[in-house]
């Protein structure tokens, strides 16, 4: 694999790889993953998922789709990852807070997961911040995609009428 430049491009995708892409985009950036896992088989559901594991570079990529599946979401712990020039993973759970204010992502949900870590979520910029014991461990983020691997719009309309 190149070395790959670790910037989140918020509702984009991670420097060159962009949301939509197809798995073979994927294979020719960062190789063949360490492991496939397809989460969406067991389960009778509209999407299936497919994750791609790159453990060295502490990544994961997911694919969606039904009928064509495409790069929808990231998740990283690589300790190079930036976000708007700042490495995230130095930054403390209100530094991170303070960045997203800036550039203009207000819409701020904090949950306490079942397991232990606490999920700090900008809705607007489809983004989780994942912290254990107050340092952020994982952050995760993606687009919508629908069962023909087309990246849909978000409507922050259509979030306040659930």
């Amino acid at each position: 694999m190149k070395q790959m430049k670790m910037e989140i491009l918020l509702l984009e995708g991670l420097a060159d790889l962009k949301f939509g892409d197809l798995p073979v985009a994927v294979e020719n950036t960062l190789g063949k993953p360490h492991e496939i896992e397809n989460l969406g088989e067991e389960a009778d559901e509209e999407l299936d998922t497919i994750l791609w594991n790159y453990d060295k570079e502490g990544l994961s990529v997911f694919f969606e789709g039904k009928n064509n599946h495409v790069l929808s979401c990231f998740e990283t712990d690589n300790e190079e990852t930036t976000l708007f020039g700042k490495k995230v993973f130095s930054m403390t759970e209100q530094e991170i807070i303070e960045l997203m204010k800036e550039e203009g992502l207000t819409q701020i949900d904090t949950e306490e997961e079942e397991w232990g870590e606490k999920r700090v979520s900008f809705d607007e910029g489809l983004i989780d911040f994942y912290f254990q014991d107050g340092k952020l461990v994982t952050v995760n983020w993606g687009v919508f995609v629908n069962e023909d691997g087309e990246i849909e719009e978000f409507d922050e309309e259509d979030e306040d009428e659930d």
